[in-house]
């Protein structure tokens, strides 16, 4: 095990620089922080290529594949390419999924595809909501978060080891869901907009989130088969889209 007691190590500078998107795409590898993110990487069976850790000793309980190259480091280091005030003093790095611009050749069960949903907390919760309530896929559309975002990651609490999770045109999602006949839903309340208690329980089916501040776009809106709102008894003006978003997949895909 080697250890590392500088920031000027190249290999801690690379660690730092995957911080960013174009190191992620540029070294085709993300890195994850914390007990909670590594170990739900490692039960879930993902490949990893580097572990660092401040204190070896923490990795007894842990069983990594021999393949893993890991690193003492110093705890300055680790507040180095932390992205959080308080590092938990262990690190990760895994390649990134490849299947992330493939439409898939089978669009079965619920699907949400998310309109320019820009801040990771709201993404990250709207993830788990989605692992959660048993949806098969997440596309994320427009100038959405990017799905190996820092916080987003951390956010999504390992729920991306567990759902599938898209980058692409809504547009041609779309297309492919209307040309295997599942209902595209969007949400926007409109005249002829349905409650969303009066759709039932499609086996297959795709719902559409906006952006937290303007909704769905005119273009993405236009396309869907339905549209549907959630009735509110009280007086707020509006609903969290992630809040809203746990509302009616969770109606939408109940068993």
């Amino acid at each position: 095990m080697e250890f590392l007691t500088s920031n000027q190590n190249q290999r801690v500078k690379d660690w730092k620089k995957l911080q960013t998107k174009k190191q992620r795409t540029r070294s085709n590898a993300y890195i994850i922080e914390g007990w909670h993110l590594i170990d739900e990487a490692f039960k879930s069976g993902k490949q990893f290529k580097e572990v660092m850790v401040v204190d070896p000793e923490d990795l007894d309980d842990l069983n990594f594949n021999s393949e893993a190259e890991v690193f003492q480091i110093t705890p300055e280091i680790a507040a180095h390419i932390s992205d959080t005030k308080t590092p938990q003093g262990i690190f990760a790095v895994l390649p990134l999924d490849s299947y992330h611009e493939d439409i898939p050749d089978q669009l079965t069960g619920g699907w949400l595809l998310l309109d320019n949903v820009q801040d990771p907390g709201n993404l990250g919760t709207i993830i788990r909501t989605a692992d959660a309530a048993g949806i098969n896929g997440v596309v994320l559309g427009g100038s959405s978060v990017d799905i190996y975002n820092p916080k987003l990651i951390r956010s999504m609490q390992g729920s991306h080891f567990h759902i599938s999770l898209y980058n692409g045109n809504l547009n041609e999602w779309i297309l492919a869901f209307k040309q295997q006949q599942v209902p595209v839903f969007g949400t926007e309340l409109n005249e002829e907009a349905k409650s969303y208690k009066e759709v039932g329980h499609p086996e297959d089916f795709a719902l559409i989130m906006g952006n937290e501040g303007n909704g769905m776009s005119d273009e993405t809106l236009a396309q869907t088969d339905q549209n549907l709102y959630i009735p509110m008894k009280g007086n707020a003006e509006s609903l969290n889209v992630a809040v809203a978003a746990g509302i009616v997949m969770f109606q939408l895909i109940k068993s």
